[in-house]
């Protein structure tokens, strides 16, 4: 059901600082036993969500070829390493946070409306969503670019762009069909495509020389394209926010489905950079994307070779199956926070946004002009001016809301909290100065198309030529102290 709001109800009730309505409790967090949602849609349970999330932020290690060819072995490695202390850890943990303590599909956009207000809501909303689109842009190009040596007629022209609507179409099709569908396919894609590269490493174990590890040379390090391949490939943790109001018991599972996660993508990375930079001689130059394939030709052989390029090909489109996912279920749960119009909130008969599916396969289209870099630099620019944002939400809802229920909760008081988000905010400025000027001016843009945009939607809704409406059916959340002591789930890492 829909209850009705005008733009001022809804700024009052949805979207400011929710100082009273913190007073009431998100009934759908404490009712773990549930399997369906409202619509008699299944709900996504443990391991499809772990494979779900190691789509969103990373599908495997293709791609990370680049960070060598940055800075070479020893500062790939490392780089992998500290990025995931110092971003990837407090990001998933403030998403454990965060996401259990707003169980629905608004995610990050529901966070920082609470805490700044509607009109930073929807510019989280839209830099992300945007963000999120442009990523992927890239995913069926690459789909591509992998199976080009196959069939070279895909390399260009007007075959190469039937095949990206094709493929769009087909993936979005399958986005339709429902989100269950998406997670236990990203769980049979994630298997396949990370087993050749076990296999591989177990095969480069006789031919490994630590010395060459050691290989580095500052003078020649590409900073721009180190730190983006870095970002890149260990952000997006936040994304399985969007989906949170579909995930079967989420105060417990999203907890420990985050962890199990960064598991999987951190060593899904680094397990292959060890074995393979050690294996055979590195010569910075050749490794860009694709190599690993490369690497496993001359360690086992065409058949590995072909089985880790069918891997990566499959791998973009399980990246873009989650992205869709989390990129039309955001709008949905916009739409049911009064943000947009109250079409984005109706729901296929599978349970899934169609509105929202449609928008992004649109957005995909549109956006599949742009070349590898600039999809990459473009992304993380949007992407860092909502994580700040996000920052900002989590600080100041623990300083005025320090008893509201945090099923999960980061053990840290306020002071330990914002000591954990300085390395990550620093390392945002970094990457948002390293940033072209032409990426830096189209991102400034697209954001001032969002500063522009909510007031209108408001002004839309004022005079009634679209509908609004905030859902009668989200929880609410609690204010008992209590009641946060009792459902805190432990999360380590």
């Amino acid at each position: 059901m829909k209850l009705r709001n005008t733009a001022i109800t809804r700024a009052n009730s949805a979207c400011l600082p929710m100082g009273d309505r913190l007073d009431f409790k998100y009934n759908s967090v404490n009712e773990g036993d549930e399997r369906k949602g409202g619509h008699g849609i299944p709900k996504v349970s443990m391991v499809p969500l772990i494979f779900l999330i190691f789509y969103e932020v990373s599908g495997g290690p293709f791609g990370i070829e680049d960070s060598v060819k940055a800075s070479g072995p020893l500062l790939a490695i490392v780089g992998f390493l500290v990025f995931a202390l110092i971003w990837s850890i407090p990001e998933a943990l403030i998403t454990a946070e965060m996401g259990t303590m707003f169980p629905e599909n608004g995610g990050y956009v529901v966070w920082v409306s609470s805490a700044l207000g509607p009109f930073w809501g929807f510019q989280q909303g839209w830099a992300k969503w945007l963000s999120g689109v442009i990523d992927n842009a890239l995913y069926p190009v690459l789909f591509l670019d992998y199976v080009k040596s196959s069939v070279p007629a895909l390399g260009g022209g007007l075959p190469r762009t039937l095949a990206v609507l094709i493929l769009t179409v087909a993936l979005t099709y399958m986005n339709y069909r429902g989100l269950t569908i998406v997670g236990w396919v990203a769980v049979f894609l994630g298997v396949f495509s990370l087993l050749p590269f076990f296999v591989m490493g177990v095969i480069a174990i006789p031919r490994i020389e630590p010395s060459r590890w050691l290989q580095m040379d500052l003078g020649s390090v590409n900073w721009g394209l180190y730190l983006n391949t870095l970002f890149w490939n260990l952000n997006y943790w936040d994304s399985i926010s969007t989906l949170a109001g579909e995930v079967e018991n989420p105060k417990r599972t999203l907890p420990r489905a985050l962890s199990y996660a960064l598991v999987l993508v951190v060593g899904g990375y680094l397990y292959p950079l060890i074995t393979c930079t050690a294996a055979i001689p590195v010569v910075r130059e050749q490794w860009s994307d694709g190599y690993f394939s490369d690497i496993a030709r001359i360690l086992g052989g065409i058949w590995l070779h072909s089985w880790i390029q069918g891997a990566a090909a499959l791998s973009n489109m399980g990246n873009f199956l989650t992205e869709m996912s989390s990129d039309s279920y955001q709008l949905l749960g916009m739409a049911e926070r009064g943000m947009l119009p109250e079409f984005f909130a109706r729901r296929s008969r599978y349970g899934t946004p169609l509105i929202g599916i449609l928008f992004s396969a649109f957005g995909v289209i549109l956006l599949s002009w742009m070349s590898f870099q600039e999809i990459i630099a473009a992304e993380n620019y949007l992407y860092c001016f909502g994580m700040i944002l996000e920052f900002i939400a989590f600080i100041k809802l623990r300083m005025t809301h320090p008893n509201a229920s945090r099923p999960y909760k980061i053990p840290l008081g306020t002071i330990g909290a914002v000591l954990m988000i300085i390395s990550p905010a620093l390392l945002i400025v970094v990457v948002m100065a390293l940033a072209s000027f032409k990426v830096m001016a189209v991102s400034i843009m697209a954001m001032i198309v969002g500063f522009v945009l909510q007031p209108c939607l408001v002004y839309v809704e004022k005079k009634r030529w679209l509908r609004f409406s905030i859902s009668a059916d989200l929880p609410d959340l609690s204010d008992s102290q209590e009641a946060a002591e009792n459902d805190t789930v432990p999360l380590t890492f």
